[in-house]
């Protein structure tokens, strides 16, 4: 039956894909294979265990097997069945490779790869053949089962070689490849739009042209990072849109860098040409602190489409390129949680360079968490503005490893649309197809922009310096719209003076301030609006009234502690349940994780949203807050598990707990969205170790601490830091408390290192409680988890608060006071042990628990407590030159509290150029110099 062809080897190995799409047209059309094929797979579903769709790799192993054996015996039609072989396995290489002939360079500077896979002459083809009839396979092109050699090869070439190039083979679903091939093959990806769909192409070209044309003459030299050379980008704003709007997206969020952001604003969101002068002219009025520069500002507008109006967010971003990408996902994920989980009405938009699409390593998280249950937001849209430089001054080959900037979206299976940006019909069409996919299979899809960039990297670059052949074919390109003008002129759609007519149409309109066409609705009420107004500009305070009634309380333990029936828990989860019961009765003082599920069960049962993501953060990296329960006889991963959290009452808020994949920038990016889109929500990231907030510095120092002071943008995010000095070497003692304290100005945030069980749980509900949202960073400890005196009583959450500051907790005379330690952290049980190890009754040792904004009246108060106290100490296990000395240093926070006469002392580690040593014997005598030192003969005193 099967002849000599099976012996060939290039039907297996990495050809495998086309044995498997050979399988695939079978069971869609049996007809559509050879016979020898067919009879075989006709044989296949007579197998024990076969069926009418069994799987494919035993089938394609059994292909292999077969031709190893050499089963089959040659016949006389071996030499035509090798042929029509031959068309199909062509049609398969066009489908893989086509893309790599398409016409999708605007500059065509490129010349043709040579492929040998796309030649008729790879199979054994001439001229002769071109009008022998095949079969076409899957190849959807024509509704005839067969077709001329000639037919079929103009239409692969006009289907994946024309202006469109698509990318989708790698994607493992046959359904998704599928309904790519059924959108593309049957027009050989060759749109075909009415006259009045490309008059409003061309409308959004001339409005992207001339607002570039326009600003560059009224603000000559100033740095606007223009679009010019890729304004089919607006083309395809205005399709996603509009498309989005008529398959129920309501909402969009669109998170782009500087390049062609203004055009962005103004002619996508709808934003006032005159408000865009009056800040190129320094004249718009601002209220906030810092502000930022006009091309890292958002906008918010609703505009009108088919289905209906749809309301646009472009999010606010600082000039670190992509780092937008996962605020933007993580406000995205909010708001479809608002709608249910809707993911189908809420849309994310990613708009990227072609350097940092493949250069900046964020795309790669946020690419990996894209389908995972705590972040996925069915998929995002992401328009490369693809201008084929990158930076000025850099050089192709140095620009990466891959061969398209886009490849890294494979690793997410997204398919990926490479399109000609001087054909902006192709550029619509290519949208159409993303957003219907995305809308479909909730996955990422991609449109590669291939466009190029007129002038510099900025308007005051000269790119010829570095790039002279380039922009010789740039200075020769007539535009974009013009080429486009000329061809709807020339098919009569347009009369030959009307393309002039609205250019100068839209210069009238600029010249007013206003747009020829603005595409934003004003009074629309959207129902799923968050009121942020009732946190603006309230002005800082440490008041709240955070206290939970003891029979809440003891109710609330209960809840925490009561398993399902038959749950089986492991023997140490067992313990520290029992332990937890007995705590809720009252009858053993709270630890740390106790203290902090009733912070977060005292929440949600008041109407609060928990969201807690980080690496491990469901057991707790040290094993404290066992927020997923796992029964130890569950046969299945899905099942056997219980969250407590989420079982506190009927009708509670939610509680979610996400142990996050191994990310810190993407993920806290992603969690400072979440928390900048829902305020009723205690968004909660912890890092693994506190320096694991190295990983995520872009995401701390230009949204979380700033995000207030730049963009007027409130976030309640809190951050669990673990931070202590245990001997666990350099990277994992510090949280780098000194990088925070140095961010903090003008109230940006709190910066708190609560030492009880009874701190945290006021410091996370004061969070919620009060009207005012401000990041919060919080020092946790490791070894306090569990320490014996790191506990607190039931008493002190029912009836207490957060203490900026706590004071010696030991009964001494006042007034015999001579020294008072001042502290942070888990020095302070150090401290206090040392004092009670050698009967010291004459130092007073006192806890500063909210670093930042510093405690000032608390504090003096305090202090004021020891009138004969003349020696102050600052002991921080930190070296001198990390920890909090500085800060409070350099702005005297504890010294302009002192009485007169006082001297101020420093108690800490040597300045050092690591956070800890690694040798433990050496820590632990660092360790015993701060502690002793405490106590000890004191030097000079510290100036301040």
């Amino acid at each position: 039956m099967m002849k000599e062809f099976l012996t060939n080897s290039y039907l297996f190995g990495s050809n495998a894909p086309f044995v498997e799409e050979l399988y695939e047209t079978y069971l869609q059309n049996p007809a559509g294979v050879p016979e020898q094929w067919r009879d075989y797979f006709d044989q296949l579903q007579n197998m024990p265990g076969g069926g009418r769709d069994v799987a494919h790799a035993p089938v394609i192993a059994s292909f292999a097997q077969l031709a190893k054996q050499n089963k089959f015996a040659a016949n006389t039609n071996g030499v035509a069945d090798k042929r029509q072989i031959g068309v199909l396995q062509m049609i398969n290489a066009y489908r893989f490779l086509g893309n790599r002939w398409a016409q999708i360079d605007p500059l065509k500077r490129q010349e043709r790869p040579p492929i040998a896979e796309l030649e008729p002459s790879h199979y054994g083809f001439t001229e002769a053949d071109l009008s022998a009839p095949f079969a076409i396979g899957s190849f959807q092109f024509q509704q005839n089962p067969q077709a001329s050699l000639r037919e079929i090869l103009e239409a692969l070439r006009q289907t994946y070689c024309s202006s469109i190039g698509a990318e989708y083979m790698y994607i493992a679903d046959i359904a998704q490849k599928r309904w790519l091939q059924a959108r593309l093959e049957p027009i050989r990806s060759t749109p075909s739009f009415a006259p009045e769909q490309k008059k409003r192409i061309l409308e959004r070209l001339t409005a992207a042209e001339t607002l570039e044309k326009y600003l560059h003459t009224r603000y000559v030299g100033q740095k606007r990072f223009s679009l010019e050379g890729g304004e089919s980008a607006i083309v395809a704003m205005d399709t996603f849109i509009n498309t989005a709007g008529s398959l129920g997206v309501q909402e969009i969020v669109i998170g782009m860098a500087h390049r062609g952001r203004l055009n962005v604003l103004v002619n996508t969101l709808g934003k006032s040409p005159s408000t865009l002068f009056s800040e190129f002219e320094g004249k718009a009025a601002s209220d906030l602190s810092a502000g930022d520069v006009k091309y890292h500002m958002g906008f918010s507008s609703d505009v009108n489409t088919a289905g209906g109006p749809v309301h646009l967010t472009l999010a606010f971003n600082p000039s670190h390129l992509e780092i937008v990408n996962p605020v933007v996902l993580g406000s995205v994920y909010a708001r479809q949680k608002r709608r249910n989980q809707a993911k189908e009405q809420v849309l994310p938009v990613l708009i990227h360079g072609d350097a940092a699409v493949a250069g900046q390593g964020i795309n790669q998280e946020i690419l990996n968490f894209s389908q995972t249950r705590g972040y996925g937001t069915g998929g995002a849209v992401h328009i490369v503005i693809n201008n084929q430089i990158g930076f000025t001054t850099s050089d192709p080959r140095d620009a990466r490893s891959s061969i398209y900037c886009t490849d890294i979206f494979k690793m997410a299976e997204a398919p990926i649309l490479h399109v000609n940006g001087d054909d902006p019909e192709a550029v619509a069409l290519a949208c159409q197809i993303a957003i219907e996919f995305r809308q479909t299979f909730k996955k990422d899809v991609v449109i590669d922009l291939l466009c190029y960039r007129k002038l510099g990297h900025n308007e005051a670059d000269e790119p010829m310096v570095t790039q002279p052949l380039m922009y010789k074919r740039i200075a020769q390109h007539p535009g974009t719209r013009k080429l486009y003008a000329d061809r709807l002129v020339a098919q009569g759609v347009l009369e030959s003076g009307e393309p002039d007519e609205i250019i100068a149409q839209y210069r009238a309109a600029l010249d007013r301030g206003e747009l020829l066409y603005n595409p934003a609705l004003s009074g629309h009420t959207r129902k799923y609006a968050q009121d942020w107004t009732l946190y603006a500009k309230k002005p800082y305070t440490d008041v709240a009234d955070t206290r939970v009634p003891l029979a809440e309380l003891k109710r609330l333990a209960g809840r925490l502690t009561e398993l399902p029936s038959g749950f089986t828990l492991h023997p140490t989860v067992s313990r520290v349940i029992d332990a937890r019961r007995a705590m809720g009765q009252g009858e053993r003082p709270l630890d740390w994780g106790m203290g902090e599920n009733l912070a977060y069960a005292s929440l949600v049962a008041q109407g609060y949203g928990v969201r807690v993501s980080g690496q491990d953060c469901g057991r707790g990296t040290f094993v404290h807050r066992h927020a997923v329960l796992h029964d130890q006889n569950r046969e299945k991963w899905d099942a056997g598990s219980y969250v407590p959290l989420q079982n506190v009452q009927e009708g509670q808020a939610p509680f979610v707990v996400i142990d996050s994949v191994l990310s810190e920038a993407g993920v806290l990016g992603f969690e400072f969205g979440y928390a900048t889109a829902e305020p009723n929500e205690l968004v909660v990231w912890e890092a693994q170790f506190g320096d694991f907030g190295n990983g995520a510095q872009v995401v701390i120092d230009q949204f979380i601490s700033s995000g207030e002071a730049k963009w007027g943008r409130l976030a309640g995010i809190t951050m669990l830091l673990p931070h202590g000095y245990e001997g666990q070497g350099p990277e994992h003692s510090s949280a780098r408390l000194e990088r925070y304290m140095q961010l903090s100005a003008e109230n940006n945030w709190q910066v708190c290192v609560p030492s009880t069980p009874a701190q945290i749980f006021h410091l996370l509900r004061r969070q919620m409680v009060r009207s005012l949202r401000k990041p919060l960073v919080v020092m946790t400890p490791k070894s306090l988890l569990r320490h014996k005196d790191a506990v607190s009583s039931l008493d002190e959450l029912a009836n207490g608060s957060f203490q900026t500051v706590i004071g010696d907790v030991e009964k001494l005379d006042a007034k015999k006071v001579k020294r008072i330690i001042l502290c942070s952290g888990k020095v302070y049980y150090e401290l206090a042990a040392e004092r009670a190890a050698k009967g010291i009754k004459d130092v007073a040792i006192i806890r500063i628990e909210q670093l930042y904004p510093f405690p000032d009246d608390v504090f003096t108060a305090e202090l004021a407590k020891y009138p004969q106290a003349k020696e102050i100490v600052w002991c921080q296990e930190e070296p001198e030159n990390q920890g909090s000395w500085y800060f409070f240093a350099s702005r005297q926070l504890l010294s302009r509290s002192l009485p007169k006469g006082h001297a101020l002392h420093l108690v800490s580690r040597p300045a050092a150029a690591s956070p800890a040593v690694g040798y433990y014997a050496k820590h632990n005598a660092q360790q015993k110099e701060v502690v002793e030192g405490a106590f000890g003969p004191l030097g000079q005193s510290v100036a301040q």
